[in-house]
C-alpha cells in the first residue's frame, strides 16, 4: 500500500511544493511545529533512512540543505533544526524546522495554525529563494 507520501509524489494529494526534482520533494507540513516547517523526501518509497542507498541518503541530505537556505531567507530564526523520526508516516522524511531554540522541535508542542492561502504563499516564497 503506497504511503501518504508516495500518494503526494503521484498527485493523488495536492501539498504546498516548496522545490522538486526527478528523485526528491519538498513541501510544507500542514501540522507545523514553526511557520516554515517543510518536509523533505526521496521519491522512492523507502520506510527507514538507513535503508537508503549511500548516495541516495547523502544526495537527500543535500536536497535537504538547499530547501533550508531558502526557509532561512524567509522565515526569521536562528537557525533551521533538522530531525529524522521515521515513525509516523513509512516513508523517509527529513523535518526542517526554524528554531530559536531546542525546545522548538518539541512534537508536543502545540501546532502553529495556518491557512491553506498562508501555507501556499509561504511555500511559494521559500521556493523563489532557492538557488
Amino acid at each position: 500500500m503506497a504511503s501518504i507520501f508516495t500518494k503526494i509524489i503521484q498527485g493523488e494529494i495536492p501539498c504546498h511544493k516548496v522545490a522538486e526534482d526527478d528523485r526528491f520533494l519538498s513541501f510544507l507540513d500542514i501540522n507545523p511545529l514553526a511557520k516554515g516547517h517543510t518536509l523533505v523526501i526521496p521519491k522512492k518509497e523507502v520506510d527507514y533512512i538507513f535503508d537508503l542507498e549511500d548516495t541516495l541518503l547523502t544526495d537527500l541530505v543535500l536536497f535537504a540543505k538547499k530547501i533550508s537556505k531558502g526557509i532561512e531567507k524567509v522565515v526569521s530564526c536562528e537557525r533551521i533544526g533538522m530531525t529524522v523520526i521515521g515513525l509516523e508516516v513509512p516513508h523517509v522524511h527529513i523535518h526542517l524546522i526554524p528554531i530559536n531554540s531546542i525546545n522548538d522541535m518539541n512534537f508536543s508542542n502545540p501546532k502553529v495554525a495556518m491557512t491553506k492561502e498562508e501555507l501556499a504563499t509561504l511555500a511559494d516564497s521559500i521556493a523563489s529563494k532557492l538557488d
